[in-house]
């Protein structure tokens, strides 16, 4: 299938691209809060845990990532439905969900109560709102409406901005507006899928019919690898898969051997930032010279932009659009996820 103004439109039902054209509006929102007077005492704290799960997570990935330079305690992402056994009072939990009604979330958010642990909530509403102002926790309200992997800017920014306001991390405001900026200006381009140009549509050809392979650095830029093969599932409704260097080099490059007809399969997007370690880089590089003889492709990628904020999400923004080009050529509309609901279906019907 081609991608053109008649099968965007007879493809994508519910318009996923003005959800990811708009992304930068998420930046740019100033957000509601519940129980703004309750606070979070900074001295106390010892390490932030981040639960929640999907496009909840990854936006507490990607501030794990970006102040892993400057965050004095450590920060742990949580997916699953208790907390780590040292979970205390010196623990921040932050809860995000976007939905609110996140069962492993909430299952959690019961287990850092009874921890009698520091909590602030990130959501939209649902029962985690109602927790929220039950137990007086901090809260930043969300905007609503949207699938959750679509509010990435609504799960990273209320968090970066409250870890600023209670002293864990230096304002990022003039990073968050310059991220902004350089989304809006560039997913205009990214959205002219007549451009012969357009790196994003490129891209979605060169995975057509391919399993997409995801490689990143461990130092920033693992989190924005998940967020591609994430988006690429949900959108494309295909697999894809992520790995970080140096840990691949230590085991999956010896993979790349056997069953060559299945590797050609593959096409390889390796995402490259100028933060990454410059060892790190050049085993990029030799790893790009003995799997580019197996693989259908091997494409680099540089991320764009001044800040680490920004860079991380000119990566981010473009495989997206990836994703979503991908779902054209294959003939599905990128927002339902039907697999999903029938997971959940199942599950409130599971009494266990």
């Amino acid at each position: 299938m081609s991608i053109s103004e008649k099968t965007i439109r007879a493809v994508d039902k519910s318009q996923m691209n003005l959800r990811i054209q708009n992304l930068y509006q998420q930046f740019e929102t100033e957000f509601s809060l519940l129980n703004e007077k309750s606070k979070i005492s900074r001295s106390k704290v010892r390490s932030i845990v981040v639960t929640g799960l999907g496009g909840s997570a990854i936006g507490g990935d990607l501030v794990r990532a970006y102040v892993s330079g400057e965050c004095s305690v450590p920060i742990l992402i949580n997916r699953n439905y208790t907390l780590p056994a040292f979970v205390n009072e010196s623990t921040l939990v932050v809860v995000s969900s976007y939905s609110g009604n996140t069962e492993e979330t909430l299952s959690a958010y019961h287990d850092a109560i009874k921890r009698k642990a520091q909590v602030f909530c990130i959501t939209s509403g649902g029962e985690v709102e109602a927790l929220a102002l039950k137990h007086k926790h901090y809260t930043v309200k969300i905007p609503t409406g949207a699938p959750p992997r679509t509010a990435i800017g609504y799960s990273l920014v209320p968090m970066l901005q409250t870890l600023a306001k209670f002293g864990f991390i230096e304002n990022k405001d003039k990073e968050i507006a310059e991220t902004a900026r350089y989304l809006k200006e560039k997913s205009l381009a990214y959205a002219n899928f007549k451009d012969k140009q357009n790196f994003a549509v490129q891209l979605a050809k060169k995975c057509y019919g391919k399993l997409p392979i995801i490689y990143t650095s461990d130092d920033f830029t693992s989190a924005v690898g998940v967020r591609w093969k994430g988006q690429i599932c949900e959108n494309a409704k295909m697999l894809a898969y992520s790995n970080v260097f140096p840990e691949l080099n230590h085991n999956e490059l010896v993979g790349w051997n056997q069953y060559k007809d299945l590797l050609k399969k593959t096409t390889v997007i390796m995402l490259h930032d100028k933060s990454d370690h410059p060892r790190t880089a050049f085993r990029m590089s030799v790893t790009k010279s003995i799997i580019k003889k197996y693989a259908s492709d091997v494409i680099d990628v540089e991320s764009e932009g001044k800040s680490l904020l920004t860079r991380l999400f000119s990566l981010i923004l473009l495989g997206d659009w990836v994703s979503y080009y991908l779902s054209i050529l294959n003939g599905v509309d990128a927002t339902p996820v039907k697999a999903i609901d029938f997971l959940k279906e199942s599950l409130s019907n599971f009494k266990g």
